[in-house]
């Protein structure tokens, strides 16, 4: 019989809810326990999803046996501390990206999880998503001949405006999921970011700071790339992804954002430029499969498997895009060290912050 883990959320927001609600009814996961600032909140998690203790204050828990796992969902200026209290309390840890609110939290966050015992996995939750997994598979495999750019657009219409707002008092949009995105550059293109820049904008007034960006990189193998990120009420929701080599490209039109036979899943687009040809490939895929991540942690536990991103790839990418916010605001590009340069000592100016 397969072991039961205990599963402590922290943070029963948005992004709490949406791990939670994959993982509560799962045979091997037990819900220990659900903390959230909101009492009202964490006991309405607790009834909903059959936690067995719920509270305020993680530490807590952090000395119950029940617990073997904690799933960090809160705002990103708490993830670094509440992984730190984690580790020391020998709990195992999924923490929500990005992993830090500057570079200088970042590369203690590394060096805590490099030292640690425990297994800790950065929710870059592409990582485990099967349509972005064939596309891999589809560019390793030469689909497309060498990739040489990378086309990629997530902007959101902000409906809940307040939880933008308060998401932005922590992050920038080009920050908080650009860090997927340059992962997935890097993934994909085999290669690492050289240089950044970028511009942004304060669409809204009370925007706690721009809310529209777009990252330029140039990787290390020549593949050119853009991300383009905004929160706003006034913006359409726009989801583009797009690669192209220099025999052909792929695309990815998510199962929501499908005109026709959304029933079929996701829709990969491959063109080769050689034959002239199309071709579809339908693929199921859960956008957000957070069984799948928190299964691959468990695979670590049981395994000694290696992280879905490795930990130097979450970590890369986290200051790919810090960065880059900071080329945006000199108005300029700028190199972007390597992952050795910057935990040998090379820090960047210590204003390196979200925002």
């Amino acid at each position: 019989m397969a072991k039961q883990y205990g599963v402590l959320l922290i943070g029963c927001g948005h992004i709490g809810q949406q791990h939670i609600e994959d993982i509560y009814y799962r045979d091997n996961i037990r819900i220990a326990g659900v903390v959230d600032q909101d009492p009202a909140r964490a006991a309405e998690f607790a009834r909903r999803y059959g936690a067995a203790r719920f509270g305020t204050d993680y530490r807590e828990f952090l000395d119950d046996p029940a617990v073997d796992i904690v799933i960090v969902a809160s705002y990103v200026d708490s993830h670094l501390p509440i992984t730190r209290d984690c580790l020391a309390h020998g709990k195992h840890v999924l923490c929500e990206k990005p992993i830090a609110g500057s570079v200088e939290d970042g590369v203690e966050f590394f060096d805590l999880v490099r030292r640690s015992s425990c297994k800790v996995l950065i929710a870059h939750i592409l990582r485990h998503n099967r349509a972005y997994n064939k596309i891999a598979e589809l560019i390793a495999g030469g689909s497309i001949g060498q990739l040489k750019t990378i086309r990629m657009v997530q902007n959101h219409h902000a409906m809940n405006w307040p939880r933008y707002k308060r998401l932005m008092e922590d992050c920038s949009p080009i920050v908080d999921c650009g860090v997927h995105y340059l992962d997935v550059m890097q993934w994909f293109s085999g290669s690492s970011i050289v240089s950044v820049g970028g511009f942004s904008a304060r669409i809204d007034a009370d925007a706690p700071r721009d809310n529209y960006g777009v990252i330029n990189v140039r990787l290390a193998n020549g593949c050119m790339g853009y991300y383009e990120a905004g929160w706003s009420p006034n913006m359409a929701s726009q989801n583009l992804k797009e690669f192209v080599g220099d025999k052909g490209r792929v695309s990815l039109t998510l199962q929501s954002a499908r005109q026709e036979n959304q029933e079929e899943g996701d829709l990969i687009s491959l063109y080769s430029s050689e034959t002239g040809q199309y071709t579809s490939i339908n693929l199921p895929s859960k956008y957000k499969d957070m069984y799948a991540q928190l299964s691959a942690l468990i695979r670590m536990i049981e395994e000694d498997a290696s992280p879905l991103p490795a930990l130097e790839d979450a970590f890369s990418a986290f200051y790919a895009a810090m960065y880059a916010e900071k080329a945006i605001r000199m108005h300029t590009s700028l190199r972007c060290p390597s992952l050795d340069e910057v935990l040998q000592g090379c820090r960047p100016q210590n204003d390196l912050r979200c925002g």
